[in-house]
């Protein structure tokens, strides 16, 4: 062949120009890859969390009703009416304080925080949007860690908030009063935190339940069972094993925890906060079990 025709002729794999910039227009093949870490799982259901409309709307009933319970309560307040009144219950100051007044909504406020915990849960299995998540989180268990350390949190401060405006509220309406008090006196802020602790935990076992059961009609009938209905049920038992067991049933021990005076027949607030927060880590264990253990 004429050396003339061997000019035009290209080699395989050789590049004729080798300074020519190479064309923009060719897929790179080369991808940067995320390792999936603690934080980025967090931020992401941080993301997810805010994302939802049942999140502001839920958190600003539970808000809601905390307040405005808490100021007709203490607007209403008649003191020949509680004196015809039984006594309070375990763990409960009854209306014999302007605590106990002002967080009258603790008990509706702690369905619309659980709720709120079972839906950022269940709500994924409902909707399948959980196989998306634990492809994205293979390990599992930080998922179920992330959602408890965000609703957590974000319940706590909120209804703390929302515990302070409400005693402060309705520190009018019982002006002249004897059972009046204000937030510099012993026990109050105490007692106004210690509810905020103890929805903030029925935020977390509301997530707890939701993973357990994987059902929201499910988790939300047994969270309402357990709240408010196994300590109506525990009063059909014999007095001396209802004596014994009452305190610790979940929302006796929570609502030992806010109170602003210990009763005889309750806990303390520092063993209210442990036995609550046992059931909660109780309730979280399971959880972990079924999600690490079983398929989606």
């Amino acid at each position: 062949m004429p050396t003339t025709a061997l000019r035009g002729v290209q080699r395989p794999g050789k590049n004729p120009n080798p300074s020519a910039a190479p064309d923009p227009r060719t897929p790179a093949t080369h991808r940067t890859t995320h390792k999936v870490t603690g934080i980025r799982v967090l931020r992401s259901e941080w993301a997810k969390f805010w994302s939802l409309r049942s999140s502001w709307i839920t958190l600003c009933v539970a808000v809601f009703l905390l307040i405005v319970f808490g100021a007709v309560a203490s607007y209403t307040y008649s003191p020949d009416a509680v004196a015809t009144a039984g006594p309070p219950g375990p763990g409960s100051s009854g209306d014999s304080d302007a605590v106990g007044l002002a967080l009258t909504g603790v008990t509706f406020a702690s369905l619309a925080i659980g709720v709120l915990g079972v839906l950022l849960s269940a709500g994924e299995y409902s909707t399948g949007m959980i196989r998306s998540t634990l492809a994205a989180v293979p390990r599992r268990l930080p998922v179920l860690w992330s959602k408890a350390a965000v609703i957590g949190p974000i319940a706590l401060i909120l209804t703390t908030v929302g515990a302070v405006a409400a005693f402060q509220l309705g520190t009018p309406g019982l002006d002249g009063e004897k059972i009046a008090l204000s937030l510099g006196d012993d026990g109050v802020l105490r007692s106004l935190a210690g509810a905020g602790v103890y929805l903030g935990l029925v935020a977390v076992f509301g997530v707890a339940l939701g993973v357990l059961l994987r059902s929201s009609a499910g988790a939300i009938a047994a969270l309402v069972g357990v709240l408010l209905i196994l300590p109506g049920l525990a009063s059909l038992l014999p007095d001396s094993w209802y004596d014994t067991l009452s305190p610790y049933f979940p929302s006796n021990a929570g609502s030992a925890i806010y109170a602003l005076h210990e009763s005889s027949d309750a806990l303390s607030p520092g063993a209210g906060l442990a036995v609550f927060a046992g059931w909660v880590a109780l309730t979280l264990a399971g959880a972990a079990f079924r999600l690490v253990r079983t398929d989606v």
